[in-house]
């Protein structure tokens, strides 16, 4: 399972809402080690360098000053999100090759049904290892301190 604060949440539906027509993307960093359940701290949006509605790539310079940086602060990335503009919620065959973050999270959000609008999107989450999917349960809190869940 995976549980994000309502605050990170709509950091990265806004995010994908904003770079609709093209796909957004970007991490969620944690403390090392990051719990199984994520808890990511830090919402760090990207550029997609790819400027595309059906593919995304990070920046290998941006990626490098990721990198430094989350050594720097003991971080992980614990999520590693993009989006979706025109198909849903699911990792495609190329997200699959590209998943090369074992621990992580990796949050699709699809923006098919709404655009940029303020209509509902599609948010998932799931783990990637070894070529192999499995999707898991998000849980959206007000805080990690507190009890209530958000529905997704």
């Amino acid at each position: 399972m995976l549980t994000l604060t309502q605050e990170l949440y709509e950091q990265i539906v806004a995010h994908a809402r904003a770079d609709h027509p093209d796909e957004a993307c970007g991490v969620l960093a944690g403390p090392t080690p990051a719990p199984k359940d994520g808890r990511p701290q830090r919402f760090i949006p990207m550029l997609n360098a790819a400027r595309s509605p059906t593919f995304y790539e990070f920046d290998s310079q941006d990626l490098l000053k990721l990198y430094r940086d989350l050594d720097d602060r003991d971080e992980e990335p614990v999520v590693i999100y993009h989006s979706h503009t025109a198909t849903e919620a699911y990792p495609s065959r190329t997200d699959i090759s590209y998943a090369g973050e074992p621990g992580a999270h990796y949050v699709l959000v699809s923006t098919a049904e709404c655009g940029n609008d303020e209509g509902p999107v599609s948010f998932r989450s799931f783990r990637i290892v070894d070529g192999e999917v499995t999707e898991e349960d998000v849980r959206i809190v007000a805080s990690y301190e507190a009890d209530a869940d958000v529905p997704v």
